[in-house]
């Protein structure tokens, strides 16, 4: 088992900022995640962004290359850092705080796509194995797994890394793009097992221990939220849905009329919804998706039965067309419909939940009205 790094002080003599690096080593990998959380939450891109794409496959590749360093080192301490060129002896000095760093940037990113990608009820038990994978990097019984599970941290920003740059270039979501995207994100690791076992094949047996089987593990924990729909289907995301009286498109937008008051700020529409004989009922949602994605949602309608709970009522497929920057706007529309309490799913064409809203129905006679509008 590898042990934990220490960076021994260079011949030449400790300067200060390094003795109070190696006596305050735990608080600054904590501070340096926190860090990374702050420092991607400022630079937060969209899921297609070039630019995102290219910071995170740099900081896989750095975390990777550290990793594999301190795989190949097992534990020994460096003795020549002060015959080092600077930038080469700082990278040493410092590489545990840049890698506690990138990782708290890569999975605070990952978390925040994964978490606009679907309802929090859904999604909610993904995230928290997020975020508890992330406090457990700092807690002292998993000191004691060393490289083993920080490469099981390293395999899961891979898998999340292709899980949803797969499906901006595939240009669609579903059983096989995820499945491409796991095979994919399974690579990089499985190459630097196979390039160690040629290059350092004494370390074999650490090789298997601290790569292929967090890789493993991660990789079932994957397939198994992907069965039981615990996976937000990224890179699509639900900015905003909300309950009207009527929607009309015009040269301007949609038109959204409701009859909300000013002080229930926290409804989106009319989500509790006075129905008069021969109104619709209708929701009207954005969806994210990246520039040139074309897919199908549907809209599930439920409705909330005394001993069944919810029960569907009806399903609305509607194909969706990404690029837009606010979304992809788009609506459903019920006729039929009885008063009680109402539930609005949009998922994907495989079952997994993007977004939800509720509301309230209630039957009213005809009496005179005057809508709002919101444009869209």
């Amino acid at each position: 088992m590898t042990q934990p790094e220490i960076i021994p002080a260079p011949a030449t003599g400790a300067r200060p900022l390094q003795h109070y690096l190696e006596r305050n080593e735990r608080k600054i990998a904590i501070w340096a995640f926190i860090a990374g959380f702050a420092f991607d939450i400022f630079t937060f891109a969209r899921v297609d962004s070039w630019s995102a794409i290219g910071q995170q496959v740099f900081y896989l590749a750095v975390i990777t290359a550290a990793l594999v360093q301190m795989l190949l080192e097992d534990g020994k301490l460096r003795t020549d850092l002060d015959r080092m060129f600077a930038p080469r002896r700082w990278y040493f000095q410092y590489r545990t705080a840049i890698v506690h760093f990138f990782f708290g940037s890569l999975l605070n990113l990952y978390t925040i796509y994964f978490f606009k990608s679907s309802s929090l009820l859904v999604s909610s038990s993904f995230l928290a194995v997020l975020v508890l994978l992330l406090a457990a990097n700092e807690w002292k019984r998993f000191k004691s797994l060393g490289l083993a599970f920080k490469f099981a941290l390293l395999s899961l920003c891979y898998l999340s890394f292709f899980a949803h740059v797969v499906p901006v270039f595939a240009g669609s979501i579903g059983l096989m793009v995820f499945l491409l995207s796991i095979l994919l994100g399974c690579v990089p690791l499985l190459v630097v097992a196979w390039g160690i076992r040629a290059y350092a094949p004494d370390v074999l047996g650490q090789t298997r221990r601290q790569i292929v089987v967090p890789l493993g593990l991660v990789l079932v924990f994957f397939l198994a939220s992907y069965l039981f729909r615990l996976i937000p289907p990224v890179p699509l995301s639900l900015p905003f849905i909300g309950v009207y009286h009527g929607v009309e498109r015009t040269r301007d937008g949609y038109q959204l009329s409701h009859e909300r008051p000013f002080w229930r700020v926290w409804h989106n529409g009319d989500q509790l919804f006075y129905a008069q004989p021969g109104d619709k009922v209708y929701v009207f949602f954005r969806i994210f998706s990246p520039t040139r994605f074309a897919d199908q949602v549907q809209v599930r309608w439920y409705l909330k039965d005394a001993a069944r709970g919810w029960v569907l009522q009806d399903t609305i497929p509607i194909n969706i067309l990404g690029g837009r920057e606010r979304g992809f706007r788009g609506y459903g529309v019920k006729v039929n419909y009885q008063p009680g309490r109402w539930k609005v799913q949009v998922e994907t064409t495989d079952g997994r939940e993007i977004g939800r809203i509720y509301f309230r129905l209630k039957a009213v006679p005809d009496a005179p009205r005057s809508f709002l509008v919101d444009i869209e």
